[in-house]
């Protein structure tokens, strides 16, 4: 009998930011400026975080990845949802994003490989 994995890992390519500092309009003028840091409060878009919000209208425990902003307020992306207007003082680091997104997926198809 072969034993298949149950749970199956993918892993999405989703960079480590841009160098460009202006986001520009339809005909190439610069239309806003962005920040020249890519960290706030040692996170970085892209870190897997774990946010423990005890109270208020995003209360409760959210894992997923930061989107950090200047403010201090981070949207994290977790698998039901963006969660938006986190306090950094909530969030605890897991991982550093290193440029990939993670998910695990149930396996398809067959369950029991049996001849």
């Amino acid at each position: 009998m072969t034993a298949w994995p149950a749970t199956v890992l993918f892993a999405a390519c989703t960079g480590r930011g841009i160098y460009a500092r202006t986001r520009t309009d339809a005909h190439g003028f610069p239309r806003l400026r962005l920040p020249r840091i890519k960290q706030v409060q040692g996170f970085a878009t892209g870190d897997l975080v774990r946010a423990v919000v005890p109270s208020g209208k995003n209360a409760g425990v959210h894992t997923g990845r930061a989107a950090v902003r200047s403010t201090g307020k981070f949207n994290i992306a977790t698998f039901r949802g963006t969660v938006q207007g986190i306090h950094h003082r909530h969030v605890r680091l897991l991982q550093r994003g290193e440029g990939y997104a993670y998910q695990r997926h149930p396996e398809q198809g067959q369950t029991d490989a049996s001849n």
